[in-house]
């Protein structure tokens, strides 16, 4: 579901902003649209206006009332809520295009009327032949005009014979400028435009036609939209003028560009608001991170709810320059706004997450609170709680004593550190360390003086033996956690948790002599004076 933000009417006090969605995908990229949509809603809200959604249902063929729907979902969930439109209603409705065909009738009567509009009863096999003599002469594919200067008797003669025509909007010479809000002065020179279709020959109004009559007739104010809508703009100048409807305000905002300055479309990754949500992300981060590519309040500061951008949004602080979607940051952003939830809140998602995923039986728990606040710094989206609890409970120990990573602590006795700590896993000092923090920091300090180790050369191997790596979130609590999980049955069979007593039966099978010949021991080790 794609916006389509057209021209508006004029310059009320307050002012009005259309919020227009078309059920076509293959126009405008998403997130160029939902930012165009933000930029309104903050420029609406600062300034008092009315916020419009509008639905461009007029293609048929691409028009469905699902994806209509998704389009409402989407923008209920970024918070944009319009003051007019479909489920809300208003003074200017009907808020779908196809709705509203007789009010366009009206219109393109009017400017055949006044000769702004011509009947076109040529076939699409003789449309495609003006193009391609075109093409030949290196010329630009325009109308040629062939009916622009036909009779009164050429025309009845094809009505009688009931041969399909469309509206054609007859382009004058010269040229034709505009003030936007964000690129200053733009001009066209209208000899490259050739007349163009209005009304198709089913009934229908083009694009162009149907949301300049919109927004002239639901008194839309300020247009707000990606730059390569300005090819639309110079068709419904025209139109306005011919109408005798004032300009509008435009402001044509640059576009999104992928990481290599190239357009942003959907071979770079998702491009649908529903596709962010589906993947973990918060309304809080899409919102903050769309504005702020290519606006900023003059700080330094990258951090602001939708109140704030709409107390402190300017559409003239919008840069002229194409913003690049950076996926990294919004992920950081992303994971800003997710810590920042109140525990519970938090609590209760990563809950949810870990259920629905399959990995724990429960959503709600003393494990799910300890877990969230021990993995929640390396969560930036919700989809990573379950890589990062799946990697608490795995044991990759058999791999990771291979890497080259591990080699200095091989070489610093590991065999003899693993029989030691096996002992005390034996003689149930260590399961009895496990009921609490405090009992579980005075283990390790008497296992460390046993063997005459402390800092790294002791925090080091028992990291890895007991967790299967060598780095990770801090290792007490995610030694008691792995404890609780093995007490309380609550994750899933298919996850693979390796238990603490299954943990233990894996380092018996360890075979130190060849693990010892491919890292010889050190001939000193750190130890306690």
């Amino acid at each position: 579901m794609i916006a389509r933000e057209n021209c508006a009417l004029q310059c009320l006090s307050p002012p009005c902003y259309e919020l227009i969605y078309e059920t076509d995908p293959l126009e405008e990229g998403e997130k160029d649209a939902n930012r165009s949509q933000e930029y309104k809603y903050c420029m609406h809200k600062s300034n008092g206006g009315k916020f419009v959604l509008r639905i461009e249902d007029t293609d048929l063929e691409r028009s469905t009332r699902e994806s209509e729907e998704a389009v409402l979902r989407d923008l209920a969930w970024l918070g944009l809520d319009w003051d007019e439109g479909p489920g809300v209603g208003g003074d200017y409705g009907p808020y779908r295009q196809t709705e509203r065909t007789s009010l366009y009738k009206q219109y393109a009567d009017k400017l055949h009327e006044s000769g702004h509009v011509y009947r076109c009863f040529c076939s699409n096999e003789e449309l495609e032949k003006m193009k391609e003599i075109a093409k030949l002469k290196n010329l630009p594919p325009v109308y040629t005009g062939k009916w622009a200067s036909a009779t009164n008797e050429e025309v009845e003669e094809e009505l009688a014979k009931g041969t399909p025509y469309t509206y054609r909007f007859r382009v004058p010479e010269g040229s034709l400028k505009i003030n936007d809000i964000i690129r200053g002065e733009v001009s066209w020179n209208l000899d490259t435009l050739g007349d163009f279709v209005i009304m198709r020959s089913n009934g229908l109004p083009v694009y162009n036609f149907c949301v300049t009559v919109d927004d002239a007739t639901m008194a839309i104010s300020h247009v707000i939209r990606a730059e390569e809508h300005l090819p639309n703009t110079l068709r419904q100048a025209l139109i306005y003028k011919a109408l005798g409807f004032p300009m509008p305000h435009f402001a044509h905002v640059s576009l999104i560009l992928a990481p290599d300055r190239s357009k942003l479309s959907k071979r770079h990754g998702a491009t649908s608001v529903g596709q962010f949500r589906e993947m973990g992300y918060l309304p809080q981060a899409m919102t903050n991170y769309l504005a702020l590519l290519g606006w900023g309040d003059g700080t330094e500061n990258e951090f602001f709810t939708l109140d704030q951008l709409v107390d402190k949004f300017t559409i003239e602080r919008v840069n002229k320059s194409g913003a690049v979607f950076d996926l990294t940051k919004l992920r950081w952003m992303n994971g800003h706004y997710l810590r920042a939830r109140p525990s519970e809140e938090l609590t209760n998602l990563i809950g949810e997450q870990w259920k629905t995923s399959g990995l724990l039986t429960v959503s709600a728990g003393p494990f799910i609170d300890e877990a969230t606040q021990l993995l929640k710094d390396g969560i930036d989206l919700k989809t990573d709680a379950d890589k990062a609890l799946a990697n608490l409970l795995s044991y990759p120990l058999n791999l990771t004593l291979e890497s080259q990573e591990a080699e200095s602590v091989l070489q610093d006795n590991l065999s003899e550190f693993s029989t030691s700590l096996l002992a005390a896993y034996d003689n149930g000092d260590l399961i009895a360390a496990l009921e609490s923090q405090d009992s579980w920091k005075k283990w390790v300090k008497d296992f460390g003086k046993s063997l005459k180790r402390k800092g790294k050369s002791l925090f080091m191997p028992l990291r890895l033996l007991l967790t299967g790596k060598l780095h990770g979130p801090d290792m007490g609590a995610s030694v008691l956690l792995l404890h609780k999980a093995g007490k309380s049955g609550i994750v899933a069979p298919e996850v693979g948790f390796v238990t603490l007593e299954e943990r233990f039966e894996m380092l018996r099978q360890v075979n130190w002599e060849t693990l010892s010949k491919d890292h010889p021991v050190k001939e000193t080790a750190t130890s306690v004076n």
